[in-house]
């Protein structure tokens, strides 16, 4: 069974890293796609795989998507995405990955908004356990991220795709210097599951652990789990330290232009994209003064 990070020529699909908007990735990678056009197609497809997914399991409503189908949310564009991409370009499988800085506070994290924070029961249980989990990593000098975003095209199921996805969030870390994060994981897709299995555990306050709850909102059960980039299960360490050594090559498509980039070609790409208005586009990537 192949878990690594090289494509698989069989399959016919690949890895691919979107940067966070305006991030400069380089340091880290070194197959760098400095092209704003394409990380906006790269990332509306990723909002419509969404959607459509979502909109298929019960989730969502349709209301809650655009008119080309797109499913948007405001932290989509300051997030890293890790996509899975057939050779003609579709977005087949996608993560989110939202880095924060460990000096932030549990009311700029995206499990406030949780349906267990809001319970009168476990909702002081489960801020008291993220402010610890916040202070772990000031004191280890580590990045605090969430995962989320999880959709895969129903071509994958049953593939080795969803796995290597959350794989990757260990090996994805440890570019980052080591990270803890967390996660809200469904039980309806299979997520809780394989963050179980690769080494997540739910929260603990005062010694007890917190529970999965229901979420009326996406209308299913889910739970919070929280992951360690240095402890991974045992069964998956090899595969993840194979991750770490191919980490460079995936490829990363940014928002950052190349300094040679025709400006009026770029704009006119990303008026090409439903929803970005063309005036805006100019303004975001005209090089500085």
């Amino acid at each position: 069974m192949n878990l690594t990070l090289t494509a698989d020529s069989n399959a016919k699909r690949r890895f691919v890293l979107l940067a966070p908007a305006g991030k400069d990735p380089r340091g880290s990678f070194r197959h760098i796609d400095p092209d704003p056009g394409r990380r906006l197609e790269l990332l509306a497809d990723m909002q419509r795989l969404r959607g459509r997914i979502y909109l298929k399991d019960g989730a969502i409503t349709p209301d809650e998507l655009t008119r080309d189908g797109r499913h948007v949310q405001p932290i989509d564009d300051e997030s890293w995405h890790l996509l899975v991409v057939s050779n003609s370009g579709r977005v087949l499988g996608c993560t989110r990955y939202l880095q924060h800085n460990p000096d932030t506070s549990f009311n700029n994290l995206r499990v406030r908004t949780a349906a267990l924070a809001e319970s009168d029961e476990w909702g002081q249980y489960l801020k008291r356990a993220v402010e610890r989990e916040l202070q772990v990593a000031r004191d280890r000098g580590f990045s605090f991220i969430e995962v989320g975003g999880w959709a895969l095209d129903e071509t994958l199921r049953g593939s080795t795709d969803a796995l290597r996805s959350v794989l990757f969030t260990y090996a994805w870390s440890y570019a980052l210097g080591g990270c803890l994060g967390l996660s809200t994981a469904t039980h309806r897709n299979g997520s809780a599951a394989i963050l179980r299995r690769i080494g997540g555990r739910p929260l603990e306050c005062d010694g007890v652990e917190l529970p999965p709850y229901y979420d009326p909102h996406y209308k299913c059960e889910m739970e919070v789990l929280r992951f360690d980039s240095r402890l991974p299960s045992s069964k998956y360490e090899g595969v993840i330290q194979q991750m770490q050594m191919e980490m460079a090559t995936v490829p990363v498509v940014s928002s950052v232009p190349p300094e040679d980039a025709s400006w009026h070609s770029i704009v006119n790409r990303l008026r090409n994209v439903p929803g970005v208005n063309g005036s805006w586009c100019a303004e975001a990537v005209a090089p500085a003064a």
